[in-house]
């Protein structure tokens, strides 16, 4: 089967469309062949620029994208999308199809399109999301463009796939700005808003400045508020700017980030649990293992259990409020791994060399449960895992 399987990964690094639509076929529907295929495209990857489009329902974000791609191809440049609907009931595929809506792409070869269905995803981004955007990568495209459903508050795991995430927002949201900043507006790093021919884009704006006034990102990105009337193509270009500028400042400050040194390593892997006394039914009456620290972290919202594994830990997470870090990862992932975390010699200062590289920290540095400092980096830095920096030797 490997040599079929390195064929095929062949022909999509030259650019066989056909291998290319077989492929992500392949993938979406989790054949055995699948994780095979995509560890032979690995090492062709990296060169995209992964951009997530997303925002709430109706703000015009596939016309945004068709718009999009039309300034890319000015550019000679190639780009792959992929389009997540919502699942149709029926036959559980994508019940919009962005191909019906992107015609004027249909015979562009350097434009590939793919509607994918969320398939009950509820953060809006189907889980063979990241493999595609590998896939389109692997094979050449400049542009990997992520369109997600626009769920609202909770379509945060964009942000763990792509490079940047565009939020697109429109005139005559009013209060609704304030009503999601909790959720998309956070993960923000280029704002757009369209349609800003209509009344109202000062408005939006205004909300926008105000939120980013309470914000300071630690890659030291401010995000621009891109104006854009996607109809006409009116600021597209803008926008396709202003992705290329933080692709380039996030390439320079990546490339400062200094090697490791020793004294690293890993202190335990968080997994959340609906019910931790659930979760022992297994940990301890079947598997045998003991737990050696109890207790409620209650600024984070969480119950927590430690399992003594060799040298690592298992740390069992369980919200005490639906409304919390764990108990939204609960709702929108399930149960699972929520984070590895690693043992640093200086928190301090790995802390500062994270910061000077442009790497993105989710807290300053706080107590955590058993008393360690910790701190956590964002996925779209460490390629998509929620990674926990912890201080001790």
């Amino acid at each position: 089967m490997h040599d079929a399987v390195a064929q095929i990964a062949a022909k999509i690094v030259a650019g066989d469309a056909r291998a290319l639509a077989r492929a992500a076929t392949v993938i979406e529907n989790r054949t055995p062949e699948a994780d095979a295929l995509l560890r032979e495209l690995g090492p062709h990857a990296g060169r995209a620029t992964v951009l997530g489009i997303t925002g709430p329902p109706g703000a015009g974000k596939s016309t945004l994208v068709d718009a999009l791609v039309r300034a890319i191809r000015r550019e000679g440049k190639t780009a792959g999308i992929l389009a997540v609907d919502p699942s149709s009931r029926i036959s559980g595929g994508a019940i919009l199809g962005d191909r019906i809506r992107m015609q004027a792409h249909h015979a562009d070869p350097g434009v590939f399109i793919r509607s994918m269905a969320t398939r009950g995803s509820v953060g809006g981004v189907a889980r063979a999301t990241a493999d595609l955007a590998l896939l389109l990568d692997a094979a050449g495209r400049d542009y990997v463009i992520i369109e997600t459903v626009g769920v609202g508050q909770d379509e945060v795991e964009i942000a763990g796939v792509a490079d940047l995430t565009v939020l697109v927002l429109v005139p005559g949201m009013g209060d609704d700005v304030q009503a999601i900043k909790a959720g998309i507006m956070e993960i923000a790093d280029i704002f757009v808003i369209n349609k800003a021919d209509h009344q109202g884009a000062e408005r939006v704006e205004g909300e926008i400045q105000g939120l980013l006034s309470l914000r300071n990102r630690s890659d030291g990105w401010t995000p621009p508020i891109v104006r854009t009337v996607a109809t006409e193509g009116a600021g597209v270009e803008e926008l396709l700017a202003a992705v290329n500028e933080y692709r380039k400042t996030a390439s320079r400050t990546k490339s400062q980030i200094p090697n490791p040194k020793s004294g690293f390593a890993i202190d335990h892997l968080g997994i959340a649990v609906k019910s931790i006394e659930a979760a022992l039914g297994f940990y301890e009456g079947q598997l045998g293992m003991q737990v050696s620290l109890r207790e409620t972290v209650s600024h984070e919202k969480v119950k927590v259990a430690m399992l003594p594994a060799g040298g690592p830990r298992i740390e069992l997470l369980e919200p005490t409020d639906p409304e919390s870090v764990i108990g939204k990862f609960l709702a929108t992932r399930g149960e699972g791994l929520h984070h590895v975390a690693v043992r640093v010699p200086d928190l301090n200062a790995a802390v500062e060399r994270l910061r000077k590289a442009g790497a993105r920290l989710l807290n300053e540095p706080q107590t955590g449960a058993g008393g360690h400092r910790y701190v956590f980096v964002h996925p779209a830095s460490t390629g998509g895992v929620l990674l926990e920096l912890i201080e001790g030797s």
